[in-house]
Order: C-alpha cells, then sequence, then structure tokens
C-alpha cells in the first residue's frame, strides 16, 4: 500500500475530496494532512474526516528535520500539495523527486509562479483574455509551477466570464480530475 500525505494553507475542497476517494482504497492511503495554516478550514476538515493533522510553520518546513522524521514515520511514500501556498524547499524536493505532486488551478506554462494561486490565477486569465483555462497536474521540482507536467484538462472562458463564475468551473475540473490522475500515477 502507497501513503500519502495531503499539503494544504486553505479551504481544503482539495484535500478532502482526495481523503474521500482513497477512503476505501486498498492501494493508498491518507496518513495526515499537514498545513502552514492553523485558522484555515483545511483543519476542521481533517478533524470531521477522521485524519491526522499536523500543522508546522515556514521556519519548520523550510528546516525540515522534524517535518521529515513525521514524513519517515508515517512512511510517506508521497506529498499532495492541494491549494498549498509555501515554497518547498530543495532538502524536501531532493528527499521526494518525483514524488511530490502539485495541482495549479491554470493551463502551464500560463500564469504561474510566486503570488499565483485561487483567485489570482482567475483574475490574471480573465485580464490577458484567454479563449481557455483549465487545470494542471505536475510534479514538483526547485521552481514555481514548473516540474514535469502529468495532465491537463482545459475548459473554455467566457466572454462575460468572472473570477467567481472561472472559480467555479476550474474547481469542478478539479475536484473531477486529480484524485483520479493521483491514483494513476502513484500506480503506474
Amino acid at each position: 500500500m502507497k501513503k500519502i500525505a495531503i499539503f494544504g494553507s486553505g479551504f481544503g475542497s482539495n484535500a478532502e475530496n482526495i481523503c474521500l476517494f482513497f477512503a476505501k482504497s486498498p492501494d493508498i492511503k491518507v496518513v495526515f494532512i499537514g498545513t502552514n495554516n492553523k485558522d484555515a478550514f483545511i483543519v476542521n476538515r481533517a478533524k470531521k474526516l477522521g485524519i491526522p493533522l499536523v500543522i508546522f510553520s515556514k521556519i519548520e518546513l523550510n528546516h525540515f528535520n522534524e517535518l521529515y522524521k513525521k514524513l519517515v514515520g508515517e512512511e510517506v511514500d508521497y506529498i499532495i500539495l492541494a491549494g498549498f501556498l509555501l515554497k518547498l524547499p530543495e532538502k524536501m524536493i531532493k528527499k521526494y523527486s518525483d514524488k511530490i505532486i502539485n495541482l495549479h488551478p491554470s493551463l502551464l506554462p500560463k500564469h504561474g509562479g510566486k503570488g499565483m494561486y485561487g483567485n489570482n490565477v482567475h483574475k490574471a486569465v480573465i485580464d490577458a483574455h484567454e479563449a481557455e483555462s483549465g487545470i494542471t497536474i505536475h510534479l514538483v521540482n526547485k521552481k514555481y509551477d514548473d516540474g514535469k507536467i502529468l495532465f491537463q484538462k482545459k475548459c473554455l472562458v467566457s466572454s462575460n466570464e468572472t473570477v467567481f463564475t472561472l472559480a467555479k468551473k476550474i474547481n469542478k475540473l478539479e475536484q473531477l480530475f486529480f484524485p483520479k490522475i493521483i491514483k494513476t500515477y502513484i500506480l503506474k
């Protein structure tokens, strides 16, 4: 059985969706949810789901010693970033090379990089008058949103699109495809 940890910083809808998707899986188990934001709604979701929660600071993430011990102790094989906003330290990326999967709410390489998350991305897509947007599921490397692309799915951006309506379209794609692509990649 492969074990995964999910890292998130915000609302946690994708984290919850992944947990529910793998809840009865004989092949993949979510062993904990990690967050750098003790006030984020993802904390409530972890408690509601009965998934162990690990809260860590940016300093603890960057030093990576204690967090690495936790990952090793739980025998974590893969780390899933589901709305996690901090850049991962190089030590972590090296230890989990090709085993950290991220979800980005645009068609990379467009609208990626530092500060490009959530509604910031949707606003940038609309402001650029893009005809389409979508999701990108990719591996994590040293640069923001630059790792090998595993999957992309497009959606149309209408002429009267708002940040809110585009966010809804993107979230539907995230909910539908992210757990499936995680499963496909891990069990390849």
